[in-house]
């Protein structure tokens, strides 16, 4: 089954970069080198398990969704979200916001099927942050929710992990962009 790990969010904004930290978890995890700073993983895709890291999501990703048959978008979510990592299933929905930069990973899946005629099973790893300001290090509290994060990502890819509901339409995350579900 051919998955694509898509970590998304700023890691100059401390806890909104803990995306790349599951990304590169998991690249360790496969054997491959770690991302390094302004690398996104695109000059390595084509295997089974792929991943990238952007600091936004961008209608142009939903180009790369058709090719696989698991998405696994990674995110931080705001401090009072419910749990420190939250495992949510995503069906495609097009919810196109005002700034074309403000897309979340249901739209994305929307556009490839809509364009491509087809989109993978998705989901979405939200890991909780608490601090959001310049800085590059992870807080401790969310930098110990990586682990977390990174075992529910395999067991997603391995089908031994049940997601929660499907988020609510409008349901905010770290970095100001709000996740659309159905």
């Amino acid at each position: 089954m051919r998955t694509l790990v898509i970590g998304y969010g700023n890691p100059s904004r401390r806890d909104d970069g803990v995306a790349l930290h599951v990304v590169n978890a998991l690249r360790a995890h496969w054997g491959r080198p770690p991302l390094e700073p302004g690398e996104d993983g695109w000059d390595d895709l084509g295997s089974d398990r792929d991943t990238l890291f952007v600091q936004q999501l961008a209608p142009e990703l939903a180009a790369l969704l058709p090719d696989y048959d698991l998405a696994i978008f990674v995110d931080a979510a705001l401090p009072h979200a419910p749990s420190a990592v939250r495992v949510e299933s995503l069906q495609a929905n097009l919810h196109l916001a005002a700034v074309s930069h403000h897309i979340g990973p249901a739209t994305l899946l929307a556009l490839a099927a809509t364009l491509y005629g087809r989109a993978p099973r998705a989901f979405l790893v939200s890991i909780r942050g608490q601090d959001f300001d310049f800085g590059e290090e992870l807080s401790a509290t969310t930098r110990t929710s990586v682990p977390t994060a990174v075992d529910h990502v395999l067991q997603l890819i391995s089908g031994g992990r049940r997601a929660e509901r499907p988020q609510h339409q409008g349901q905010h995350h770290a970095n100001g962009r709000t996740h659309e579900s159905p």
